[in-house]
């Protein structure tokens, strides 16, 4: 009955339900993304099948850069304990990729038990072999941080003579696997060692297309002085923007990630600043989980959605009994005519298709023969996953937010600097004072006080106009000197006393010496005379 209805009619009177985040993207995948990869062999071309594992597992870090850079040594920061298959040294000691994992009992399960194992989302990897496989293993220990995320140490990449041995597996393809499927991409670099070598170039530029993934830390830079030290930031800015092909400048942390004493302790300011911002990040990481998935399946949809386009124009040039060889040949050479009659005739974006020499090479290999026409159903089902079942799961991204408890990483050197004395910016700025006696705006106060009884108190108070007047000597915009005066104006009468006045300018001090204003008055800052009132 009613055969005129529409699937797209009937699709929308039912949408899919799903019950939480990682269920949805496992449904959908399943059910609408899948048979296209499958039908148009995606994953001989580009990434193997996701598995269940790959929208369980919890987020992952993967640490890249050249031989003794302070890799292992970083994640060994983290931990604030060793884990197995720890070897650190001046030479390329880790020649192995180490997946440091929470387990109730530290082992290690090498790469061969780990890519069986349906719990892992390693399964697909042993698609490189034994080769590679010899060389993976997966470091278990309990620990607080790998409660909430897992580390991928990598091995040193090579430069010099060393990089013309073959390592027995595609390096840069095993790096590109791993940087589908993981959260941030952490690039290291020596600050006395800026060279990029032509592997390092190579895995760089594999790394494509997860430039939203990747952050740069220079390590080591307690060894170098202010001075050299711009020289080198600016120096890796340069080399970075040869190699990530992007307008925008990938963000750079600059620090020394061990726990030695700093060798030049004149930038620890700047150090601890740096460390902070980079372990909010690292943090965010749990919370923002299930959107990065969300990201990754719709990244995954439109690039299987192109391959088909391409796939399908090449079965449909290919010539039905005589001549293929000489066609397939001619086709792979013009591919980048089919890029464009694609590009114009479904309006699709040049960011959206597959690197064309890359795709020139593994055409190579295929029968075209095999190849399958365009199927519109399948397309016009990945099509309504991305514009209705998609929509759905951002609503569920956000309610689960909102529902779960704020998910951070927790433990290891994560905790050293949370609270306590040694929290980055305690007894600074606003929290100057904080552990004194005496009200830290005091010792200033008799300065304020000759500038009070000269703006002409009435029983003892200013008008706001007679401080404003005052106040906007420092210079400071109309929106910092508005926040700065309701936290003075402790009584709310729209007048300040002289304690209030001197706390005023107290917080316009601390504003100028480049620290930011609390969004509520500490408790230290309070006036003597308030306290009591304020109780």
């Amino acid at each position: 009955m009613f055969s005129w209805l529409g699937t797209d009619d009937r699709r929308r009177k039912d949408p899919e339900v799903f019950q939480t985040v990682s269920e949805g993207l496992k449904k959908l995948y399943k059910s609408k993304l899948l048979p296209l990869e499958e039908h148009y062999r995606f994953h001989e071309f580009h990434s193997p099948a996701l598995e269940d594992a790959d929208f369980d597992n919890k987020p992952m870090v993967l640490l890249v850069g050249q031989y003794s850079t302070g890799k292992t040594t970083f994640i060994r920061y983290l931990l604030e304990q060793d884990f197995p298959g720890m070897r650190i040294g001046p030479e390329p000691t880790t020649d192995s990729f180490i997946a440091v994992m929470q387990g109730e009992v530290e082992g290690i399960i090498p790469g061969n038990a780990l890519v069986v194992d349906p719990k892992k989302p390693f399964r697909k990897l042993n698609a490189f072999g034994n080769a590679f496989l010899n060389r993976f293993v997966c470091a278990q220990l309990p620990n607080p941080v790998l409660e909430s995320i897992s580390v991928i140490d990598t091995p040193g990449i090579l430069s010099g003579e060393k990089q013309r041995i073959s390592r027995g597996y595609d390096f840069a393809a095993v790096l590109e696997w791993f940087a589908e499927r993981v959260d941030r991409i952490i690039l290291l670099f020596d600050a006395h060692k800026l060279d990029i070598s032509d592997e390092f170039s190579e895995v760089i530029k594999a790394l494509k297309n997860h430039e939203d993934k990747m952050r740069v830390v220079l390590n080591k830079a307690d060894q170098i002085e202010t001075q050299q030290l711009m020289r080198v930031y600016g120096a890796l800015m340069w080399s970075l923007g040869k190699i990530v092909n992007t307008p925008e400048v990938i963000r750079v942390y600059i620090g020394s990630f061990w726990s030695h004493p700093l060798l030049i302790p004149d930038n620890r300011k700047l150090f601890e600043a740096e460390e902070q911002d980079l372990f909010r990040d690292i943090q965010s990481l749990p919370r923002n989980a299930a959107l990065r998935k969300l990201n990754d399946l719709i990244k995954r949809a439109r690039l299987a959605k192109v391959h088909a386009y391409i796939i399908s124009s090449l079965k449909k040039e290919m010539p039905s009994v005589f001549g293929k060889d000489n066609k397939k040949k001619e086709l792979v050479n013009n591919l980048a005519e089919i890029y464009g009659r694609i590009e114009r005739e479904h309006q699709i974006s040049p960011g959206d298709f597959p690197n064309l020499k890359r795709m020139q090479d593994q055409l190579q290999a295929q029968d075209f023969s095999k190849f399958q026409p365009l199927k519109s159903k399948l397309l016009e089902v990945v099509d309504d996953m991305l514009a209705h079942d998609i929509a759905q799961l951002m609503v569920l991204v956000r309610q689960e937010e909102t529902q779960r408890p704020v998910q951070m990483v927790k433990g290891g050197a994560f905790e050293g600097t949370l609270h306590g004395p040694f929290g980055h910016g305690y007894g600074e700025g606003a929290g100057e004072g904080i552990d004194d006696a005496e009200w830290v705006v005091a010792r200033d106060k008799p300065m304020y006080d000759e500038i009070f009884y000269t703006l002409s108190p009435t029983d003892g108070k200013i008008t706001g106009a007679n401080a404003k007047k005052e106040m906007v000597r420092s210079k400071l915009p109309n929106s910092v000197l508005g926040k700065i005066w309701k936290l003075a104006d402790i009584d709310k009468d729209g007048m300040l006393d002289d304690e209030e006045f001197a706390l005023a300018n107290h917080l316009i001090k601390v504003k100028l010496e480049g620290h930011e204003l609390p969004n509520d008055l500490p408790a230290h800052l309070l006036p003597p005379s308030k306290r009591k009132v304020m109780e």
